[in-house]
């Protein structure tokens, strides 16, 4: 094993999966900490999908640990932790507690944190993260119910998670290349800074970057900045499959929680073109007024292709419901309902689920089971089709909430078989 990885939630993980692919890797997608007994076969890159970037920052930093210790044990010579390439997190972490625990399980001096992703709009200039053209403060993620961006100046969210030294590579030095880049990571090894927001802007730049992180035991940042690491291990970058794969039989549903406006878009693309929505308010969850039966049973007798169910929301309506329950209660009761409408559409012979949102991801893969997954053709930048490795064949489309076109819940059949 090459590289090792530990993604803070699943939809990141299936994104970096991706890449890695993409750079010429046999890769593995692992449910939560792989047990001792867990066969990594021929894989040249392990990520470890963890739900923890909404943890309680003492939890995430001790599954990650765990994740870590089981890549090391295995073999992996660099560990990648990935974060989302909004650098979700609040000022007490958990991207900060993470990358200084690990920091200290490599024994590493010094790592980077980069979360680019110039595909998806997401780009660092002068330590300050964009999103499009808007500054990371004043696009959507302001408004997150979980884990709210009001400051786009990355040096400064990430000093205020963890109490040591935080720099920053600015573009003018990584415009002039990996030898620069790599220059500027030793001097300020020298001058002990201990993590290093790197600015980025295009994809050439990504892969400078991974060159300069040749010898760094740890990487840490959004599934962007791997573009450049495989060929540190003499992989040869090739373009993503974009054929039909084969997928299990069975009906297909779309499962939406994120409340991004990018899902919200999808989400009205996908009833304006004729698809059956059912939408979860967690008040009727709360009140009993709606059930994971019942919902369940709303998309089985659809006659549909592929009936929607959501919880998506605007900004003003999640607030509502947050005051009213707590903002993780919230969350949670709609997770928890989503995921139960999961197992019970699997149980009716439904195979083949689009899901959109991380934490709602990650709710439903581990209702579902799955203890791996391997990586199918992208359907847009960053996420892919899987498929199950063991148990019931499932096909998951598992999609971060700020990614995919308009029509992504529309066009993402097209790819299988």
């Amino acid at each position: 094993m090459f590289i090792g990885a530990i993604a803070d939630d699943l939809t990141g993980a299936t994104d970096l999966c991706l890449m890695l692919a993409r750079g010429g890797m046999r890769v593995v997608q692992a449910i939560g900490v792989p047990d001792a007994s867990f066969d990594f076969g021929a894989a040249d890159a392990v990520v470890v999908a963890l739900k923890s970037r909404t943890l309680p920052k003492a939890d995430a930093v001790a599954q990650s640990l765990a994740a870590a210790r089981r890549l090391l044990d295995a073999g992996a010579r660099q560990l990648f932790f990935k974060y989302c390439s909004t650098f979700d997190s609040t000022d007490e972490g958990n991207i900060g507690p993470v990358s200084e625990a690990l920091l200290e399980a490599t024994g590493a001096a010094l790592t980077i944190a980069c979360p680019a992703f110039p595909a998806n709009g997401r780009t660092v200039y002068r330590g300050h993260l964009f999103v499009g053209d808007l500054l990371l403060s004043d696009s959507p993620m302001k408004d997150h119910p979980l884990t709210p961006m009001r400051d786009a100046n990355l040096v400064r969210v990430l000093q205020r998670q963890t109490a040591l030294p935080v720099g920053l590579v600015g573009h003018e030095t990584v415009e002039k290349g990996a030898g620069a880049i790599r220059a500027a990571l030793d001097k300020a090894e020298a001058d002990g800074l201990r993590m290093l927001v790197v600015d980025a802007v295009t994809d050439d730049q990504l892969r400078a970057i991974g060159t300069a992180a040749a010898g760094l035991k740890l990487v840490t940042g959004g599934s962007g900045v791997a573009i450049g690491l495989p060929a540190n291990f003499g992989f040869s970058q090739g373009a993503g499959s974009h054929r039909p794969f084969p997928a299990p039989a069975g009906r297909a549903a779309i499962i939406a929680g994120s409340c991004s406006a990018a899902t919200r878009r999808q989400i009205a693309a996908a009833r304006a073109a004729g698809i059956p929505a059912l939408k979860i308010d967690p008040q009727d969850i709360a009140e009993g007024r709606m059930t994971a039966e019942a919902a369940a049973r709303w998309i089985i007798e659809s006659d549909h292709a592929t009936p929607l169910i959501f919880s998506s929301d605007d900004p003003a309506e999640v607030a509502r419901a947050q005051a009213a329950l707590g903002r993780m209660r919230a969350g949670e009761l709609v997770e928890h309902l989503l995921a139960g409408v999961a197992v019970r559409l699997r149980d009716a012979g439904f195979r083949r689920f689009v899901v959109a949102g991380g934490e709602t991801s990650g709710a439903v893969v581990n209702a579902l089971g799955p203890a791996a997954l391997a990586i199918g053709p992208e359907i847009d930048p960053g996420v892919p089709w899987t498929v199950s490795l063991d148990g019931a064949p499932l096909a998951l489309a598992l999609k971060s909430g700020n990614f995919g076109a308009d029509d992504f819940f529309l066009k993402a059949w097209e790819l299988l078989q």
